[in-house]
């Protein structure tokens, strides 16, 4: 199959339609041995420093890797997508656009995807019967998901990789199914994790050093249970045709609409705390006022750029988050809920 690149997650149910094995470009920079020098080919071809790390890296990957088809989304996603498809096209590679809607309408979503598979040379029924045949592959991811908060035997990490693989299944769906498989029958023998831990969700875009943070979470006595962009990509709620999946698909709209599915899945999954983080140089980093305002629970925000490792800051910000966390916990579990009720109604009633 021919390779095509996508910068984020895109129908790849046309895609494999129409004979393409999509790559998630972002996957490739992340899990390359060497990410910098990736950075550093946009750098050196004239890309300025104050960009984002995710649009220098996957110019980086295009000029690097050969591949020479790339699906930019250009609405829906980063703005800098746009000026990243000219500078490919420079290059003589065949960059082209897909915009979602502008907000999660059926019928506009039709349109764009019948305009897409119209770029390919395919139909959307060919498109649809392709989501027939991956849908097995999402139902596992949603059902590592669930272990993960439900059953508790599933790792932070395990859930967004797993999660954030869905974008493209590794480019090959069959062995990522089997994989899945394989890994859901190990963690059916698991014992589950300590019950006393701080239950997290992630929200924002996967972190440049997503590899280290995870770990980092689990040795401080806390998880992630709930990765809220990696999940979507699995499409939780994929309807019944292709419009109506990536019209549930919140990612690409209003906060608003990412908010309905957080704030849900927060009070469902029973979480203690919040990450967000936040790309350098990214429109989405103002988003972070909207959310402060929306979640009431402790809310860490966190920046990346191109530091794929945590460093010394990160780090003492995470320590000091849970330590407040779990000293939270603490009071909570000693006192009563209608004490500490009664303890801030005489605090109000002084004043």
């Amino acid at each position: 199959m021919k390779k095509i690149g996508i910068t984020t997650t895109v129908p790849i149910e046309a895609l494999l339609a129409a004979g393409h094995q999509p790559v998630d470009l972002n996957n490739i920079l992340v899990s390359d041995p060497e990410p910098g020098r990736l950075i550093n080919i946009a750098e050196r071809a004239g890309f300025p420093l104050n960009c984002c790390s995710w649009i220098k890296g996957i110019y980086g990957v295009c000029l690097d890797s050969g591949i020479k088809d790339i699906l930019c989304v250009t609405g829906g996603d980063c703005s800098n997508t746009i000026m990243l498809m000219e500078v490919l096209k420079l290059h003589g590679l065949n960059a082209f656009p897909f915009t979602y809607p502008t907000r999660p309408d059926r019928r506009a979503m039709q349109t764009a995807l019948e305009e897409l598979v119209a770029s390919l040379g395919t139909t959307l029924t060919a498109a649809e019967e392709v989501r027939h045949r991956i849908q097995p592959c999402r139902d596992l991811a949603l059902k590592l998901d669930e272990l993960t908060w439900r059953q508790n035997t599933v790792s932070g990490w395990e859930n967004h990789l797993w999660l954030v693989s869905t974008s493209d299944f590794n480019g090959d769906f069959q062995k990522y199914s089997r994989e899945l498989k394989s890994l859901l029958e190990a963690c059916s023998r698991r014992q589950p994790f300590p019950t006393g831990e701080t239950r997290l969700a992630y929200i924002g875009v996967p972190a440049v050093y997503a590899r280290e943070l995870y770990p980092f979470l689990e040795k401080l006595g806390a998880r992630v249970v709930f990765n809220e962009v990696q999940r979507q990509f699995a499409m939780p709620e994929p309807g019944d045709s292709l419009a109506e999946q990536y019209t549930g698909y919140t990612y690409p709209y209003s906060l608003q609409e990412r908010l309905k599915d957080i704030k849900a899945e927060i009070q469902r999954r029973h979480v203690d705390g919040v990450i967000h983080y936040v790309q350098a140089f990214c429109h989405r980093g103002i988003g972070d006022i909207v959310f402060r305002d929306a979640i009431d629970l402790p809310l860490l925000t966190l920046e990346g750029n191109a530091d794929f490792f945590l460093n010394a800051h990160v780090k003492t910000r995470i320590e000091a988050f849970l330590d407040m966390i779990q000293r939270r916990q603490k009071i909570t579990k000693k006192y009563p809920a209608n004490l500490l009720s009664l303890a801030g109604e005489l605090s109000e009633g002084e004043h």
